[in-house]
């Protein structure tokens, strides 16, 4: 649980740090989303890690994965923005 929270606080650091750049509001959106997505993606992948048994880390992971690639959509959508 300690992860997590350390994850999501990077999280908000990052987004803290986006608004710094000369960029439309659109875009710094686009990034944060994409990074709040590719953190809690890693945070499931930690969590997989530690699960007790296959079925629950299967689970994990697909969500992870599943949570890569909505970052990934959120990465070109910031691409796109520009």
């Amino acid at each position: 649980m300690k992860k997590l929270g350390l994850v999501l606080v990077a999280a908000g650091l990052m987004t803290v740090a986006a608004c710094n750049k000369p960029e439309t509001p659109a875009e710094n959106a686009a990034e944060a989303n994409a990074s709040a997505l590719e953190n809690s993606a890693d945070a499931l992948e930690e969590a997989a890690d530690n699960a007790t048994n296959e079925s629950t880390e299967a689970a994990l992971e697909n969500a992870a994965d599943n949570l890569h690639s909505a970052a990934d959509n959120a990465e070109d959508a910031a691409d796109n923005a520009q």
